[in-house]
C-alpha cells in the first residue's frame, strides 16, 4: 500500500480488508502523513513495515507511534521474506526506482508516489506501485497483494 495521506476512512477500510484476507505482511511505500493515523494501522493483524514519503514531515512523531506495533525504516527498506528480496522506496525520485529495478539485486521493488497503480515485470524483477489508498488524486482507492510463493501480484480496490 502507499499514499494514505491521512484519509482515516480509507485507512480503516484497507486495514479491515487486509485482516479479512489474512495478509501476513504489510509494506507501506510512504506518505502516511500524520502520527494520528497509527490508531487505525495498529489494528492490523499483519506485520507492518513502512518507508517515509516526500510528504511525511513529522518523522519523529511517526516513528514513535508506528514503532509501537511495526517499523518505519526511513526512506529506504530492504526486507527478506522467505528468500525473496524486497526493496521499498517512496518513488519521488524515479531514477532511483529505475536503478533498483535494473540492479536485479531484488526480486520485488515496491514504490508509491505516482498515485497510479501499476505492476510490471522487467526481466526477473517485479515492480509494484500499489496506487493510492487515499483516493484523493485518482478517485480510486487501491492496494496491491503479492503472493510470495508465485511472485504474482494484483491490484485490488478497497
Amino acid at each position: 500500500m502507499s499514499d494514505t495521506h491521512d484519509n482515516m476512512e480509507a485507512i480503516e477500510q484497507a486495514v479491515n480488508l487486509i485482516n479479512k484476507e489474512n495478509i501476513s505482511i504489510v509494506i507501506h511505500a510512504g506518505d502516511l502523513i500524520s502520527p494520528f493515523t497509527a490508531r487505525h494501522f495498529k489494528n492490523l493483524k499483519a506485520e507492518f513495515h513502512a518507508v517515509f514519503g516526500n510528504n511525511d514531515g513529522e518523522k519523529d512523531g511517526l516513528r514513535k507511534k508506528f514503532n509501537e506495533f511495526g517499523k518505519i525504516h526511513g526512506t529506504f527498506m530492504k526486507l527478506d521474506v522467505e528468500d525473496i528480496k524486497i526493496a521499498c522506496i517512496h518513488g519521488d525520485i524515479f531514477e532511483i526506482v529505475q536503478a533498483l529495478v535494473k540492479s536485479k539485486e531484488y526480486n520485488v521493488v515496491v514504490s508509491g508516489h505516482l498515485h497510479s497503480p501499476k505492476i510490471e515485470k522487467i526481466e526477473k524483477v517485479l515492480h509494484i506501485n500499489p496506487g493510492e489508498v487515499c483516493g484523493y488524486l485518482s478517485d480510486q482507492k487501491t492496494m496491491a497483494i503479492l503472493e510470495i510463493e508465485t511472485l504474482e501480484a494484483e491490484i485490488i480496490e478497497i
